[in-house]
């Protein structure tokens, strides 16, 4: 069992570095997904791009119309940020996890159908594997969940933990 907790744990950290990166990336631009002259830094939008040309199917339009708009931008941006420390550290799991599944549950609603199968594609993959995370306390192992969540302000509102 106790391999299966340092597993859960470098799982979580797997996933917290996957989110930091691609705030880093689409904030900087570096030449990974995001080239230099494309980053949010040099005034691009970080969603335009996808929002506009990447979204395919039944709810494309919707996102379509969303391209560009600094509100979904910040939110994104931050929200890539809060998931890349929080599952790093371990810390504010049930937030991070409720949050990630949003994202990845929007982000497959953006291209349905999958490209590669008629329901199931990687963002699908992620959320489960967040609620793995969340469902396993995977932020207590390799990481500050269990002394976050033996603090003060987290024993008195549960849902930061």
């Amino acid at each position: 069992m106790k391999r299966g907790r340092y597993a859960l744990g470098l799982l979580r950290i797997s996933f917290g570095w996957f989110f930091l990166w691609a705030f880093f990336d689409k904030l900087f631009g570096l030449s990974f997904n995001t080239k230099a002259t494309d980053a949010w830094l040099s005034g691009t939008s970080p969603t335009a791009g996808f929002l506009k040309f990447g979204t395919h199917g039944p709810l494309a339009s919707f996102y379509q119309a969303l391209a560009g708009s600094a509100v979904i931008d910040w939110l994104f941006m931050l929200g890539l940020l809060f998931l890349g420390i929080s599952l790093l550290c371990g810390i504010f799991m049930r937030l991070a996890c409720c949050a990630g599944v949003v994202l990845m549950l929007l982000m497959w609603s953006s291209l349905l159908p999958p490209e590669h199968n008629p329901i199931i594609d990687e963002h699908i993959l992620y959320a489960l594997t967040l609620i793995v995370l969340l469902k396993f306390e995977a932020g207590k192992f390799l990481g500050l969940g269990d002394k976050w969540g033996k603090s003060n302000l987290v024993k008195k509102y549960r849902f930061l933990e």
